[in-house]
């Protein structure tokens, strides 16, 4: 039987786990209907939740956000869930062993900028031609055009907005974890919460 200490933490667990599926998806749609290159702004809630809770919470929020949001707008989101799963492991691992602070959100976001488009190129390039519908197209495009090889092209232009869109978010979370009571960082009791 769970005590009542278990049971309140399970619970935060999966309330800031849906929290942060519902800023990845709101925000995520936002800039995507915007266009808007080189950022993405769709990993901000696994990034929070995977620093503030921990890699398998992380790794839970990022792969729920891709399942759901390709069930509410498009199928293309999907095969992207191992990406998201691997960035909430990658920052909950960080976090675990460092404060999040801004360096550390620099360091991660750097980190995160290449592993995954090293997941997620080969996913885009296969199963899609490279082509997903976000800000970055264009940048592929003109690769493309100027004779590059598509997984090259592919993985180029997902650094080129990983880079910018990840130490953004990373920073983002940072500053906010700062703002938030000692009991939400990760191995801290979950009273009064």
């Amino acid at each position: 039987m769970a005590t009542r200490s278990t049971a309140l933490g399970s619970t935060r667990i999966m309330i800031m786990a849906s929290l942060g599926i519902v800023i990845n998806i709101v925000l995520g749609t936002f800039v995507q209907g915007l266009q808007i290159p080189l950022i993405f702004l769709d990993t901000i809630g696994t990034i929070f939740v995977a620093a503030t809770l921990g890699p398998i919470a992380g790794a839970m929020t990022g792969g729920l956000t891709n399942i759901i949001q390709g069930m509410i707008t498009t199928p293309k989101n999907i095969p992207f869930a191992i990406v998201s799963i691997v960035v909430g492991i990658i920052v909950g691992l960080i976090a675990k062993k460092w404060n999040f602070g801004i360096k550390t959100a620099i360091v991660t976001g750097v980190i995160l900028a290449i592993a995954a488009p090293a997941i997620g190129a080969p996913i885009a390039a296969f199963l899609f031609d490279g082509v997903t519908g976000g800000g970055t197209d264009a940048i592929l495009m003109w690769l493309r055009a100027s004779g590059q090889r598509l997984l090259p092209s592919v993985f180029i232009t997902r650094v080129i907005g990983n880079f910018i869109d990840k130490i953004v978010s990373c920073i983002l979370v940072s500053i906010l974890i700062v703002s938030l009571p000692t009991n939400f960082k990760i191995g801290k009791e979950t009273r009064n919460v």
